[in-house]
């Protein structure tokens, strides 16, 4: 079996493939900075347990990190608890990407994962891909059907927005983000709902008609991360959602890596 982790800003996604790749299991962790490489073993074999996953039929390891004081203990979790060294996706993975950005090393290792997964689950259109990522910050990644990483545009997330809107303001306070009914709302934390929410349909189209009238309108808009199913339920702009896009995209890297 293959287990997979992607080590983000928020949380900390990890899932086991088997040999055929099917995900049979998939878990979802606060990135904690504080946490030990014990700490992280006991957390996941704990789960491994809970579902009857043994660690000893894990054969190998991937790991994507946009956290680096977090990539060291996973790592020596890997090798005390699954007895591995992981793969670990940077500069020099080999990924069918060739990223045409200013200085390629700035790409985030979940952005050029994300883009391996769309090239191999959606390449054979023959389209133009857009890549939305809905995390910590929600990333828009242009890529080309021959694997042609074009750049993107980053944008703060909504958990984030929402945050800052309770942390900066004296008198507006922390909010679930759910949709209310309508747009005009008549007390403050609808208000406040209704502001997040549908201006970040707003935001989320506004970029992607940019984005197409430089790729081109056949584009195909693929959407991942939290809120992908919420936005997509709002818009007709995105074509599709992909919950384990970045999941697969491991597995994918992988199979690619594993020599």
């Amino acid at each position: 079996m293959l287990l997979v982790i992607d080590v983000g800003n928020t949380n900390i996604v990890a899932g086991v493939f088997d040999n055929k790749g099917k995900l049979k299991d998939h878990w979802r962790f606060s990135t904690d900075r504080s946490k030990t490489a014990d700490e992280f073993g006991i957390l996941l074999c704990g789960t491994f347990g809970h579902k009857g996953i043994k660690t000893k039929d894990v054969d190998g390891i991937i790991i994507s990190s946009v956290v680096p004081p977090v990539l060291v203990p996973v790592v020596h979790m890997c090798e005390r608890y699954f007895g591995l060294t992981p793969v670990l996706v940077g500069p020099g993975t080999k990924s069918g990407i060739a990223v045409h950005y200013d200085n390629p090393r700035e790409v985030g290792a979940d952005r050029i994962v994300n883009a391996a997964s769309a090239l191999h689950k959606y390449g054979k259109k023959g389209k133009p891909m857009i890549v939305i990522d809905f995390g910590t910050a929600t990333t828009f990644d242009a890529l080309l059907p021959t694997g042609d990483y074009l750049g993107g545009a980053i944008a703060p997330g909504i958990g984030i927005s929402s945050e800052a809107l309770f942390s900066r303001t004296a008198k507006l306070p922390r909010i679930e983000l759910l949709k209310p009914r309508k747009v005009i709302c008549r007390n403050t934390v609808r208000s406040m709902q209704s502001g997040i929410m549908y201006g970040y349909v707003g935001l989320m189209e506004g970029i992607v008609s940019r984005m197409k009238k430089e790729l081109g309108d056949d584009a195909y808009v693929i959407a991942t991360g939290g809120f992908a199913h919420s936005m997509a339920a709002e818009s007709k702009m995105i074509d599709v959602v992909e919950p384990f896009l970045t999941l697969d995209g491991l597995r994918i890297l992988y199979m690619k890596n594993k020599e």
